[in-house]
C-alpha cells in the first residue's frame, strides 16, 4: 500500500467530518430562502401541513404509487417536527449525504476528496432535478456512493446487511431511486474478482437487496397495472432529453444537463462561456477517472460504475433520436413498466458520480505535484474544488429565488380537518380539472408552479387530472395520465350535459373541492371558472360544507355515492413488513449506519496494514 492509500484509510475527525460539513453548507447555499419557515413548493415537491399517514400514503389506490414511500416517510417525521422543518431537513440531507458519500470514494488527500464531494452535490443534474421538485429521487441519488461502496464488497450473504443499509435512502425515495441504485449495484457486484459463478451470485444478492427495499411501491405498482393504470407511449417525445447548452442534446447530457422541462434549467446555465467551462471540467473529470481506473484505486467499484454510467448514458440518448424513440414507444406499448425509461436524463446519475470521483482523481494528481511545484499543484487542486460552484451560479440561493417558501392559509387546514373527520368512505374530486397550480411565494414577483397540494392533503384518495402538461416554447405538450379513476371521471364529465352526482358518486367520489383562484400555469386554457366547469351538475346537487375565500368544499348525497374503504391488501402489508424488518435487521446485523461504513480500499490493500511501503 502506498503512503497516500494508507493515510486515506486512517482519517481523523476532521477528515471524516469536513465533507459532511461542506455538504451541509452547500445545501444551505442551494436552498437559501427556502430554509425560512413555510413550504418550498416546486412542481413535484409538495409538502402540506399535517401530512396524513394512512393507507393511501402507504400505497393503496388505483394509480401508480410514485410518491410511495416518500410521502409516508415525510408524514412520519412530521409527527415529531413541523412539516416545513421536515422538508428543510430532507433537502439539506440530500446535499450532506451526496458530498460525504462521493468524498469517501476517493483514496487521496482531503482536497481531492472534497473536490469529488462538491461536484457530486453541486452539478446540473442535482440543480435541474431540484427545480423539478424531485426531492425523493435526489435522496436516492445521494445514496448512490454508499450503494456503490457496499456493492463492491458484496461477496456473500453475510455482506447483505451493509448493502441494505446503504439502500435506505433509495428505499425512502421510491421507484426512480431504487432503479438508479440497481443500475449501480448490479454491475458493481458483477465486477467483483472471482469466478463467473461467484460474480453471478453477488449480482443476484444485489438484485435481491434492491427488490426487498422496493416492496412498498413495487407490489402496489403491479396491482395498479393489473387494475388498468397505464403509461402513455406518446410521452416519450415529451420526456426526451433536450439541448440546454450549445453542444446539443448529447453534449448537454455529457455535462449532466439536458432536462426535458425548460423551466427546470438554472439561470445562466446555457451561457456559452459557462457551458464551455463545464465541458472542460467534464473532460478533466473523465481524465481523472481513467487515471484512477489505471491505478486500480477503486477496486470493483471502478469497472462497475463505468458500466453503470455507460448504460445510463445510452438510455439517456435513446430519446434523442427517432429510432430510439420508436423503440421506447414499442417497449411501453408491450409493457407499461418500460415507461421508466422515458425520462432519459434520469439515467445520467451514475455518470454524475463517475465524474465527481474522477474530478477527485484529477485533483489528487494535481495535489501530488505531478512533476510540478507542490504549491502550484495544491492551488490548482483547490481551483478544481471551487469550479463546480463558480460554473453553476444559478443553483445558488434558492436557484436565484425560485425556491422561496409558501405559507398555506388556515383554510387549507380547516378543509383537511372536515374531510378527514368524516368516517364515510369515498374520494375527493379536486377542481379545477388540471394538475398544476400557480401559488404566490414570499419572493417578490415569484409564482411557484406546483402539483396541486390538495392531492396530498387528505387521508382518502384524491381524484385529479393527472395528465401532464408541459409548456414548450409557445406550445403546450400533454401526456395522458396514468390513474384509471381520473380517466373515468373525465369520461363522465365529457358526456353531454356534464357530470351529475349519480355518475360521479358511482365512481367512488364523496367530496368535491374547488380551488377558486388556482390557474394552471402550464395550460393554454388559463383558469377555469365554476360556471364553465363540466362538473357543475354534480356540484349543484351537493351540500356545501365549507365556503371560504379560496376553497369551497361540497359533499355528495349519500344515496349517490358507491364507495368502499380503500385499504392495503394483505400482500401489500406483508411487503411493508418485509422491507421495514429487513432494514432493521441490516442496521442491527451490520452494527453500522450510513455514516460509519468504511470507505473503499484500493486493490491489494490490507485491512490492518498502516505503515507505508
Amino acid at each position: 500500500m502506498s503512503g497516500d492509500d494508507a493515510v486515506s484509510h486512517r482519517k481523523g475527525p476532521i477528515q471524516v467530518g469536513l465533507p459532511w460539513l461542506v455538504g451541509l453548507l452547500l445545501g444551505v447555499l442551494a436552498v437559501g430562502p427556502g430554509l425560512e419557515r413555510g413550504f418550498v413548493l416546486r412542481y413535484d415537491m409538495v409538502f402540506v401541513p399535517n401530512p396524513p399517514l394512512g393507507p393511501v400514503q402507504l400505497g393503496a389506490g388505483e394509480g401508480f404509487p410514485r410518491a410511495v414511500p416518500s410521502d409516508a416517510f415525510a408524514a412520519l417525521l412530521s409527527k415529531a417536527l413541523p412539516a416545513d422543518i421536515v422538508q428543510s431537513v430532507l433537502l439539506l440531507a440530500i446535499f450532506a449525504l451526496s458530498c460525504a458519500g462521493a468524498a469517501r470514494l476517493v483514496p487521496g488527500p482531503l482536497v481531492a476528496r472534497l473536490a469529488a464531494g462538491v461536484l457530486y452535490a453541486w452539478n446540473p443534474f442535482i440543480a435541474e432535478r431540484l427545480l423539478l421538485g424531485q426531492w425523493a429521487l435526489l435522496l436516492g441519488y445521494a445514496g448512490l456512493p454508499w450503494v456503490l461502496s457496499a456493492a463492491a464488497r458484496l461477496a456473500k450473504a453475510k455482506d447483505l446487511p451493509r448493502l441494505v443499509t446503504a439502500l435506505v435512502p433509495a428505499a425512502i425515495g421510491g421507484f426512480s431511486s431504487t432503479v438508479l441504485s440497481a443500475l449501480v449495484a448490479v454491475p458493481t457486484a458483477l465486477a467483483r474478482p472471482g469466478s463467473a459463478r461467484r460474480r453471478l451470485g453477488s449480482a443476484l444478492l444485489a438484485v435481491a437487496a434492491v427488490a426487498v427495499v422496493s416492496l412498498p411501491w413495487l407490489l402496489p405498482a403491479l396491482s395498479a397495472a393489473d387494475g388498468g393504470a397505464r403509461t402513455d407511449p406518446g410521452a416519450v417525445d415529451l420526456f426526451a432529453a433536450r439541448a440546454d447548452t450549445p453542444f446539443g442534446a448529447a453534449g448537454s447530457l455529457l455535462t449532466l444537463g439536458g432536462i426535458w422541462n425548460a423551466r427546470a434549467v438554472p439561470d445562466l446555465y446555457g451561457h456559452p462561456f459557462f457551458a464551455a467551462c463545464r465541458l472542460a471540467l467534464t473532460l478533466a473529470a473523465l481524465a481523472g477517472w481513467v487515471r484512477l481506473l489505471r491505478r486500480g484505486s477503486l477496486g470493483p467499484a471502478g469497472p462497475g460504475l463505468t458500466a453503470a454510467a455507460l448504460a445510463g448514458f445510452a438510455v439517456a440518448l435513446l430519446g434523442t433520436a427517432d429510432p430510439g424513440r420508436d423503440l421506447l414507444r414499442a417497449l411501453i406499448e408491450a409493457w407499461p413498466g418500460f415507461g421508466a425509461l422515458r425520462d432519459g436524463h434520469l439515467y445520467t446519475a451514475p455518470l454524475a458520480l463517475l465524474q465527481a470521483v474522477g474530478l477527485g482523481g484529477a485533483a489528487m494528481w494535481l495535489a501530488e505535484g505531478a512533476g510540478r511545484a507542490d504549491r502550484f499543484g495544491t492551488v490548482a487542486a483547490a481551483l478544481l474544488l471551487a469550479a463546480p460552484l463558480v460554473l453553476l451560479p444559478g443553483l445558488a440561493w434558492g436557484a436565484a429565488g425560485r425556491l422561496a417558501p409558501v405559507h398555506y392559509p388556515a383554510e387549507w387546514t380547516e378543509v383537511q380537518r372536515r374531510v378527514d373527520a368524516d368516517p364515510a368512505p369515498g374520494s375527493v374530486l379536486v377542481l379545477p380539472w388540471s394538475a398544476y397550480r400557480g401559488l404566490e411565494t414570499t419572493g417578490p414577483g415569484r409564482t411557484a408552479v406546483v402539483l396541486d397540494p390538495a392531492v396530498k392533503l387528505f387521508e382518502r384518495p384524491a381524484v385529479w387530472n393527472d395528465d401532464l402538461r408541459v409548456a414548450d416554447g409557445g406550445t403546450v405538450r400533454a401526456a395522458e395520465g396514468e390513474d384509471p379513476a381520473a380517466r373515468a371521471v373525465a369520461e363522465a364529465a365529457a358526456r353531454p350535459g356534464g357530470a351529475g352526482a349519480p355518475e360521479i358518486g358511482a365512481l367512488g367520489v364523496r367530496y368535491v373541492l374547488i380551488e377558486r383562484e388556482a390557474p394552471d400555469p402550464t395550460s393554454a386554457d388559463g383558469p377555469r371558472h365554476l360556471s364553465e366547469n363540466r362538473f357543475s351538475p354534480a356540484i349543484r346537487a351537493s351540500e356545501k360544507v365549507h365556503d371560504g375565500p379560496l376553497l369551497t368544499l361540497y359533499r355528495l348525497p349519500d344515496e349517490h355515492v358507491g364507495a368502499v374503504k380503500v385499504d392495503l391488501s394483505g400482500l401489500e402489508v406483508t411487503g411493508w413488513l418485509v422491507t421495514v424488518g429487513s432494514i432493521l435487521w441490516s442496521l442491527i446485523a451490520s452494527s453500522s449506519n450510513l455514516v460509519s461504513m468504511r470507505p473503499l480500499r484500493p486493490v491489494g490493500a490490507e485491512p490492518r496494514k498502516e505503515n507505508p511501503s
